[in-house]
């Protein structure tokens, strides 16, 4: 009976981001009353989930309502932000039962599909051992490619680790120009890359940093 619940749940679901992407698809003409209404636009919960704000949208703002949308989402449409964030509710209970295993599978294949936020996420998780064993070689590289995805948290926090002994000297360079590229408003931000790009070209000979900071865009 559930497995039937769960493919009547799907369809209903494919259907509705069928019409999403097609109001034709129906074989009626789309009105303001029966057009289907996406669940969350996919740069707004990218925003929301870049933010850290993505499991207090779902818990405190919709209630819990839309548990089953987002599931079908991630576990069928397979959309690596709703992968992301229905991991995350199933790692840390929201809304849903806690299921920490299946949680972290579910935000590995949003990392697998090139979520900054998720390769981010589990960077986090294996250097500081939340929910699974600490593992910081493992750490490294999804922090690494985060960061060369353009995603400046995972810039800062991989600058960080380099200065905290990880990674290699070879690494610095690439994470120099990250760091001094950054584009900010923010003066906290601006002096903490400040901060830290120093730290680096500290660890570089000169002529090394002179030469970096020839290739600078802006």
């Amino acid at each position: 009976m559930k497995r039937i619940s769960c493919l009547l749940l799907l369809c209903c679901s494919l259907q509705a981001f069928a019409q999403e992407r097609d109001p034709a698809a129906s074989g009626t003409v789309a009105t303001d009353d029966l057009r289907a209404v996406p669940l969350y636009e996919e740069h707004e919960l990218i925003r929301w989930i870049n933010d850290n704000r993505h499991l207090q949208q779902v818990r405190d703002k919709d209630n819990c309502q839309l548990v089953q949308d987002i599931e079908a989402r991630a576990e069928v449409l397979r959309l690596p932000s709703y992968q992301f964030l229905w991991g995350d509710m199933l790692a840390w209970g929201v809304c849903v039962p806690k299921q920490p295993r299946r949680g972290m599978a579910m935000i590995w294949k949003a990392a697998e599909q090139g979520l900054p936020a998720a390769l981010e996420q589990l960077g986090r998780y294996y250097y500081h051992g939340t929910l699974v064993q600490q593992n910081r070689e493992r750490a490294a590289p999804l922090m690494q490619e985060a960061a060369s995805l353009g995603f400046e948290k995972a810039q800062f926090t991989w600058a960080r680790w380099l200065l905290e002994g990880a990674g290699s000297p070879l690494d610095y360079p690439q994470a120099y120009l990250w760091l001094k590229q950054i584009v900010t408003a923010d003066p906290a931000r601006h002096r903490e890359a400040e901060r830290l790009s120093q730290g680096l070209a500290a660890r570089m000979p000169p002529h090394k940093v002179k030469e970096l900071n020839h290739q600078l865009l802006f």
